[in-house]
């Protein structure tokens, strides 16, 4: 880790830069907003762009010494990310049809990434001014609005009843395998972003299965939170997703939990082929 400035501070003006994206999401959450698509075709508004402008002005003047990757300026080439040993990964809007369709499920996620994982990460949610934020040494913490962080931990699992995440807009087949291979009785909560692993790292749910694509920025900020918390994001094999290793940017498929006791690989044998 670098070890040439202040952690508690940096935390605190990607908080601050995180808290004032939202202010500018809201902002344009309030109005009959326009939605483009990109080339992929996902969803693109006005909001994704003021926020990504509003992070990446603000790391550039108050910690220029990194490059920044995010969502919306995402085709740096791999030989020169390649050369990155520590880098910014930013998603300004996650959960873009989830702000299209304002049930409030969005964040704005933030994470500093060295020798290929997360070491500081912050996630925002701007309809509830919720943050959940993390680093390495620090601890993972909730940060409700008017009120002083609080430490968050995840929870071991209950023997015989499972509380699982789900995607509020990509839910599929493998998911209700997964499930049905538990055994145990299952509540199924379903919400947007990266929330889902931050409930896993608060303590609220045991598990999030993700049978589906996910870029990078998606998780990057969520994993130093869940893993500050003493939880685990992996890939199918159960090893740490780590960043910034090839040319693509989309995750594999991947397990939020906080209970490494129990045997999800033997559940995910059962629900898909590990080929992801």
């Amino acid at each position: 880790m670098p070890n040439d400035f202040d952690m508690t501070a940096l935390l605190a003006t990607v908080n601050q830069l995180a808290q004032l994206a939202g202010k500018q999401i809201m902002e344009i959450y309030e109005t009959d907003f326009d939605v483009e698509h990109k080339d992929d075709k996902s969803p693109l508004t006005k909001a994704d762009m003021a926020a990504h402008n509003t992070i990446v002005k603000g790391l550039q003047e108050t910690v220029p010494r990194w490059p920044i990757l995010s969502e919306e300026s995402a085709s740096i080439p791999y030989e020169e990310r390649a050369q990155w040993p520590c880098y910014w990964l930013v998603d300004p809007l996650d959960g873009t049809r989830e702000f299209i369709k304002r049930n409030g499920e969005f964040t704005v996620n933030i994470a500093l990434i060295e020798n290929h994982q997360p070491i500081l990460g912050v996630v925002y949610v701007p309809a509830t001014g919720v943050t959940y934020f993390a680093a390495v040494g620090q601890g993972a913490f909730k940060w409700l609005p008017k009120q002083s962080p609080k430490p968050i931990r995840a929870r071991s699992c209950p023997q015989d009843r499972l509380t699982i995440a789900g995607s509020r807009s990509h839910a599929g087949q493998s998911l209700q395998k997964f499930i049905e291979g538990l055994g145990v009785e299952i509540e199924l909560v379903s919400i947007g972003s990266s929330l889902k692993s931050c409930l896993v790292a608060e303590g609220k749910v045991d598990i999030y299965p993700r049978f589906g694509p996910t870029s990078e920025w998606d998780t990057a900020a969520a994993q130093c939170v869940v893993e500050q918390a003493g939880g685990y994001l992996t890939d199918t094999q159960l090893q740490p997703l780590r960043y910034n290793t090839k040319e693509s940017l989309i995750n594999p498929y991947f397990l939020v939990f906080g209970d490494k006791r129990k045997d999800w690989s033997h559940h995910l044998a059962q629900a898909m082929p590990l080929n992801s």
